[in-house]
């Protein structure tokens, strides 16, 4: 079950907020203030947070700012501020809706689900499973037949760019430029190297092999293939 909480000082309209995402089979958690948001947030792991900016102890933007700096959770501002300026710094600091009162609250209830469901997609999008690998990008976790493995930054980031690119022969200087963000010229293909064989002896075994060195060229993501 989806859980979404709920950051508004107004006592009735934040009971039916929760009531109304109850009826959508959503678990809604309320709060007050800022200070009861940290501390559900350090708690505990919500899907969504409803978010007003004019709160008893702090501002909604600044409770934005300190959350999205701690973890990915999507955030809709649900507030009276209207003017032009608040709905940007909404969007600026990564809100994923920015809804002013009055407003309808079925509208609230469809906006809610299509934020949740785009975040379902992906999330599942960043999830990568081949044979016993098993690879989550969004939480950097990996496994083989379901046993942890142990996988430095470099390596998802490499992960992800095979993985993105089955099939598609990566030269070394692409793989180089799109590993390391610079022109390829700077950076020692000896590296790379280093890099590939520490991923394979991580990640493949005798019986099951994942990437394809194409000689005088680069790799090859093959995944699945036999």
């Amino acid at each position: 079950m989806k859980q979404i909480l709920v950051v508004e000082d107004d006592v009735m309209l934040n009971s039916g907020l929760c009531y109304n995402l109850e009826l959508d089979k959503y678990k809604a958690v309320p709060v007050h203030n800022t200070a009861e948001a940290m501390d559900k947030i350090k708690a505990e792991t919500f899907d969504l947070i409803v978010l007003d900016v004019n709160l008893p102890d702090g501002d909604g933007f600044d409770l934005c700012k300190k959350i999205k700096s701690a973890q990915d959770i999507p955030v809709v501002f649900l507030t009276a501020r209207d003017l032009e300026t608040d709905v940007l710094m909404g969007f600026e600091l990564g809100a994923d809706d920015y809804i002013t009162k009055p407003f309808s609250i079925n509208i609230f209830r469809k906006k809610v689900a299509a934020i949740l469901k785009r975040c379902d997609k992906h999330q599942n999008e960043n999830i990568y499973m081949c044979g016993e690998l098993m690879i989550d990008f969004n939480k950097l976790t990996a496994s083989i037949k379901n046993e942890p493995i142990i996988l430095t930054p470099t390596e998802y980031k490499m992960l992800k760019i095979f993985t993105s690119n089955h099939g598609i022969l990566l030269t070394r200087q692409i793989l180089l430029e799109k590993l390391y963000d610079v022109d390829a010229n700077f950076v020692d293909e000896h590296a790379l190297t280093v890099n590939v064989n520490r991923l394979r002896n991580k990640i493949e075994r005798k019986e099951r092999k994942y990437i394809k060195t194409v000689y005088g060229m680069g790799y090859l993501w093959i995944g699945d293939d036999e």
